[in-house]
């Protein structure tokens, strides 16, 4: 794998990146883990990537057995949960936010979603602001391509809704903005591409708008 794109911890190339304070998600679970588990010269990382996959798997086969036994209605409590999840990861991410003077609301956009990929989802990000009302990126490696199918990524749009409501709600941003997938990984792309657009007003929200038809989907199989 060529080595572009960034992960946790890595510098963007825009000079406010680093003037930009976001907050560090289960902060005290990390700091006991940095302290007791790292240090271990017998700590093999790849166990973390098993253990994620393992509950990611989970999660999948929890959706997928409701749908089948409970239609609608326990479609709808498992959404909830994992909307109410995202949720939780988007308030974390902007505990005791700094935002610089000058920063504009674009480049503050990508820099939260930065977060969200190379932290929630332990990806490797290639992230472009495109201009003021537009930023994109590409996902280069996501540790879920190799065990999700295609369809099995709806279960990352319900999470990310959750984090769009947070940020949403907090008022962090001045506007509000469309989130959609171009390609992915799952469906045979190079790379997972997104594309997040200043949203005009009164139109309605596309992300949110896909999941229900995905949802419907998945009750019709």
């Amino acid at each position: 794998m060529d080595e572009k794109g960034i992960l946790k911890g890595n510098n963007r190339k825009e000079a406010m990146w680093n003037k930009t304070k976001l907050g560090e998600p289960f902060k005290k679970a990390l700091e006991r883990f940095k302290e007791k588990v790292i240090p271990r010269s017998d700590f093999d990382p790849t166990s973390l990537l098993q253990f994620g996959l393992f509950m990611s798997m989970a999660v999948i086969n929890i959706l997928q057995e409701v749908e089948k036994k409970l239609g609608d209605e326990g479609q709808k409590v498992v959404i909830d949960a994992l909307i109410k999840t995202g949720y939780t990861m988007g308030n974390q991410i902007l505990e005791n936010i700094k935002i610089p003077a000058g920063i504009s609301d674009i480049e503050l956009m990508s820099f939260l979603v930065t977060i969200v990929n190379t932290q929630a989802w332990t990806s490797i990000e290639d992230p472009r602001i495109d201009n003021e009302a537009q930023c994109s990126f590409d996902i280069i490696w996501c540790p879920l391509q190799d065990i999700y199918k295609a369809f099995d990524c709806r279960v990352q749009r319900y999470l990310v809704q959750g984090i769009i409501n947070s940020f949403r709600d907090s008022g962090v941003l001045q506007y509000e903005y469309q989130i959609e997938f171009k390609s992915t990984i799952p469906a045979g792309a190079e790379t997972c591409l997104f594309q997040i657009t200043k949203k005009n007003p009164n139109e309605k929200d596309r992300w949110e708008e896909y999941s229900k038809a995905l949802g419907k989907k998945a009750l019709e199989k």
